[in-house]
C-alpha cells in the first residue's frame, strides 16, 4: 500500500527487557553481531537479567573487547567462540578476566580467524553443513573440531562446519514494526549470524520508522527473521555509530568508556563498576541518563567528518622527544613495505593493529609519493580510505568517510585480498615470532593467554606477501612458537627496532642493521641460531619527517609508546 508497510504482519516492537526475558533462554548459544557497532544495549540487558543465575550460555562474537568481562564476572557463559578476546581501546592488550577464565578452563573457549568466524555463520545461514575456506590450514587451529582438511575432485580443501547459534543480539540503525533491519556500512562479519540463528534476533535500533522502503536497499535482515525490536537511541554505546545513510543519527565510539572499562576490569571494583554501570540501572534509558547530555552531545559530535582536528589540536605531537624502539621499528618497517609495494606492483597493503597499522599507513604514503597506486584496506571492510591525524585506531570511524568502499570481511579478507588479479601485503604486528615465520597472538599453553587471530591469519594464508613489523626482544622472538595463529608460509620481512630479516628457504636470515646495533646484539636477542646474509645492509638512520608522520597519527603514544 503507497505510504504504507511492506508487509502486514503484527508489530515486533517490545520494551527491551521483555523481549530479553521473553526470547533468551539458559543454555542458550548467543549470537553478539560485530559490525562497525561493536556493542548493544541487548547485550547489558541480558547481563542484568542473567546475573548469577548461572545460564551457561554459549557466546559468539567476533570481538570480545573490554565489555566481554561483563558476562565472565557475572557467571553467563560456560563457552565462548571468538576471533579476538582482549582490550581494543586504548589499545590492543590481553585482558586478565579472559585470560583467568581460559586458562583454568573456567571458560572453554574455541578459537577462529575472523573470516573463519564468519564464514561458518554463512554456512548455517545458507543451510549448508560446510563451507570452504582458504584459511585456518597451517595454524594451530586447524586442530579445532570445526575444520578439516579433504581431498576433493578439484583438490585438497579446508572446511568449515556450519556454526548455527540460537539467538542473535544485534545493533541496527533503523527498523520497521514489522522488523525489517536496515545497516550502514561497514559491517565486518556481515548479517550471517542473524540470518543463521535457530529463533531469530532481538534486536535494538536507534529509530523504528513507519516505511523502510526508502532504505531498502540498506535492509539486510527481512521481518521474519526478528523475534522483537526495541528502540534504544545509542544503543551501540560505547561502540559508535557510522553514516547519515538513514534517519538514525551518527555518533562517535566513547574511548573514555573503553578505557574505564579496560581499567576497571584490571583491579578490585570491577563488580562496583558493573553494578554503577549496568547492574542498577533498570534499563537503557536510565543508562543513557547517567551518560549525561553533554557526554552524548559530545559523542554526537565525534562523528562529524572533520571531528579530528579537535583531538589534533588538544594532543599535539612531541615532535622532539628521542625515537623509542617502537618508533624506530614503524619506521622501518613503513620502508620496507613501500620497497615490497614497489617489489610486487601491490595493489593493496592490509593493516594489522597498532605499530603493524602505522608502519602500513606511511608505507603506503611514501610509495604513493613515489607514483604508486596502491590502497590501504582493512578487515572491517574497508578499501581505499586514509588515515586521520590524532586517531590511530584500525577501526577508527573518522577514515570511513574517505574509503572508495564500504563493505565488510568477506568482501576484504575473503574475496579481494587473496582473489585473482589483487596483490595484497599484509603487515602484520606479532606478540611472538619464530624463526619460521609463524606468529602466536594466542596463547602460551599453561602460562598467558594473549588476544587471538583477529583476522591475522586470514591475511596471512591469503595475501601475496606479509611483512611482520614489531620490536626485537628475547620473549618476542623464540625459536618456534607454541601456538601458530597466523602460518609464516608467505612472510617476506620480520622488520624490528635493531635488525630487518628476511625468510630465506623457509627460515629467516639476518639482511640489515642499523648503524648503532652490530651482529652480537642481535645474536643475543633471537632464540634461534642467527644467520646472517653474506651482505648486510647499513638501514639509513631515522629521519625527524618519518617519525613526525607517526607522532601525528599517535600523539598520545596508545600504540608508539616506549
Amino acid at each position: 500500500m503507497p505510504g504504507g508497510s511492506a508487509t502486514s504482519s503484527q508489530s515486533k516492537i517490545q520494551p527491551l527487557p521483555h523481549a530479553v526475558a521473553a526470547h533468551v533462554r539458559a543454555g542458550d548459544a548467543l549470537h553478539v553481531v560485530c559490525g562497525h557497532t561493536r556493542w548493544t544495549a541487548a547485550a547489558n540487558e541480558v547481563v542484568r537479567q542473567w546475573w548469577g543465575r548461572n545460564p551457561g550460555f554459549e557466546l559468539s562474537m567476533l570481538s570480545l573487547s573490554s565489555l566481554g568481562v561483563l558476562w565472565f564476572r557475572g557467571g553467563l557463559v560456560a563457552k565462548v567462540v571468538t576471533g579476538y578476546s582482549g582490550d581494543v581501546f586504548p589499545n590492543f592488550t590481553p585482558n586478565p578476566v579472559f585470560s583467568a577464565a581460559y586458562l583454568s578452563g573456567e571458560v572453554e573457549v574455541e578459537h577462529w580467524s575472523f573470516l573463519a568466524f564468519a564464514q561458518r555463520l554463512e554456512a548455517a545461514a545458507r543451510g549448508l553443513p560446510a563451507v570452504t575456506t582458504a584459511s585456518i590450514e597451517g595454524s594451530s587451529m586447524a586442530a579445532n573440531p570445526g575444520y578439516e582438511r579433504v581431498d576433493s575432485p578439484f583438490g585438497p580443501v579446508g572446511l568449515l562446519a556450519a556454526y548455527q547459534p540460537d539467538v542473535a543480539l544485534l545493533h541496527a540503525p533503523i527498523a520497521d514494526r514489522d522488523g525489517n533491519l536496515a545497516f550502514h556500512p561497514p559491517v565486518l562479519e556481515g548479517l550471517w549470524g542473524a540470518l543463521a540463528a535457530r529463533r531469530g534476533v532481538v534486536a535494538t535500533v536507534e529509530r523504528i520508522v513507519e516505511d523502510i522502503r526508502p532504505w531498502s536497499h540498506l535492509v539486510r535482515v527481512p521481518a521474519h527473521r526478528v523475534l522483537s525490536v526495541s528502540e534504544c537511541p545509542m544503543g551501540a554505546h560505547p561502540g559508535g555509530l557510522f553514516g547519515t545513510f538513514t534517519p538514525a543519527a551518527p555518533y562517535g565510539e566513547d574511548i573514555q568508556f573503553w578505557s574505564e572499562a579496560r581499567a576497571a576490569s584490571r583491579g578490585e571494583r570491577l563488580n562496583e563498576w558493573i553494578r554503577e554501570w549496568v547492574l542498577d540501572l533498570g534499563d537503557h534509558d536510565a543508562y543513557l541518563r547517567k551518560l549525561g547530555p553533554e557526554r552524548l552531545a559530545r559523542l554526537r559530535a565525534r562523528a562529524e567528518i572533520d571531528s579530528w582536528r579537535q583531538d589534533e589540536a588538544a594532543h599535539p605531537p612531541d615532535l622532539t622527544a628521542t625515537p623509542n624502539d617502537w618508533e624506530r621499528a614503524a619506521v622501518f618497517g613503513a620502508r620496507e613495505v613501500a620497497e615490497r609495494i614497489a617489489a610486487v606492483g601491490a595493489d593493496a597493503v592490509l593493516a594489522g593493529a597498532g605499530v603493524a597499522n602505522l608502519a602500513a599507513w606511511a608505507g603506503v604514503r611514501a610509495a604513493r609519493a613515489s607514483g604508486s597506486a596502491c590502497v590501504l584496506t582493512a578487515e572491517l571492510g574497508l578499501w581505499g580510505y586514509e588515515p586521520t591525524p590524532a586517531d590511530p585506531f584500525v577501526f577508527n570511524h573518522r577514515a570511513f568517510p574517505s574509503s572508495v568502499m564500504l563493505g565488510d570481511s568477506s568482501d576484504v579478507l575473503g574475496t579481494i585480498v587473496g582473489g585473482p588479479g589483487t596483490t595484497t601485503i599484509g603487515c602484520l604486528g606479532a606478540a611472538i615470532v619464530d624463526e619460521f615465520g609463524n606468529i602466536d597472538s594466542t596463547v602460551v599453553p599453561g602460562r598467558a593467554f594473549l588476544v587471538g587471530s583477529g583476522g591475522g591469519n586470514d591475511v596471512a594464508s591469503s595475501a601475496a606477501e606479509v611483512v611482520i613489523v614489531t620490536t626485537l626482544t628475547p620473549r618476542r622472538t623464540v625459536a618456534e612458537v607454541p601456538y601458530v595463529t597466523s602460518p609464516g608460509g608467505r612472510v617476506s620481512r620480520l622488520v624490528t627496532d635493531l635488525a630487518t630479516f628476511a625468510l630465506d628457504d623457509g627460515r629467516f636470515v639476518l639482511r640489515a642493521l642499523p648503524h648503532d646495533v652490530d651482529i652480537e646484539q642481535v645474536r643475543s636477542l633471537v632464540a634461534w641460531d642467527l644467520r646472517v646474509a653474506r651482505q648486510v645492509e647499513t638501514l639509513p638512520p631515522v629521519r625527524s619527517d618519518e617519525v613526525a608522520l607517526l607522532r601525528r597519527w599517535d600523539p598520545q603514544g596508545f600504540f608508539l609508546r616506549a
